[in-house]
């Protein structure tokens, strides 16, 4: 049965639908064979109505990405406003919830579109890079006060993403198969380590200066 085109009844999640479709289609087809008109057909609207919410095929892919409501902003000051303690766990626990809560699919679609044509980074990387990297790893460094700050939050995103691919993209196990909870418990030390345990630098023989330098925002 051919589903009716055009505008959906009122009432109808319009966009949430066409993002389901984009959600689905990207993670069968992946971002460079995916396309706007192949969304549209998925989701039962016309392709004027799927630029309608979205200004073209990247803006469409990075959106459905991003959980709906997401405020980084207020998410980063939740974070950061409990104080250093436990912040490792925190972070790790936030990050789960949001890119788990469908079972990793958002996520395994990321991942799908990380590398572009000519081996560019492709959209996948982008979104990555933006939500998590500068709008949320990247504002809770500034806030943490330490001169570090920048490289903490680096080492802690690597291996919080690390976990989600291990996770949802390699399905390695027995990890793959720990609940959050027991996630959050083994590898929420760790980070806690990274954000206020000592770093040790490697010093460059005879200068006593340090090889890594962070540039703080």
């Amino acid at each position: 049965m051919v589903r009716p085109r055009g505008r959906r009844p009122v009432g109808q999640d319009t966009r949430g639908v066409i993002l389901e479709a984009a959600r689905a289609e990207f993670a069968e087809r992946g971002f460079a064979a995916a396309s706007v008109r192949a969304v549209a057909r998925r989701a039962g609207v016309d392709p004027a109505l799927v630029r309608h919410y979205f200004a073209d095929k990247g803006e469409l892919y990075a959106a459905g990405l991003i959980p709906q409501g997401t405020d980084p902003g207020r998410l980063v000051d939740a974070l950061v406003d409990a104080g250093l303690d436990g912040l490792g766990e925190r972070v790790l626990r936030t990050v789960l919830g949001l890119w788990e809560v469908d079972g990793g699919e958002r996520f395994r679609v990321v991942v799908g579109g990380m590398v572009g044509e000519a081996g560019a980074p492709g959209p996948g990387a982008q979104v990555l890079a933006d939500f998590l990297g500068r709008r949320v790893f990247g504002r809770v460094a500034v806030r943490l006060g330490d001169p570090h700050g920048s490289l903490r939050m680096s080492l802690v995103a690597s291996h919080v993403v690390g976990v989600l691919v291990a996770r949802h993209v390699l399905r390695v196990a027995p990890l793959a198969g720990l609940s959050v909870d027991e996630v959050v418990a083994l590898v929420g030390p760790t980070l806690q380590g990274y954000l206020t345990g000592d770093l040790a630098f490697p010093l460059r023989a005879g200068t006593g200066e340090e090889h890594y330098s962070p540039h703080e925002e």
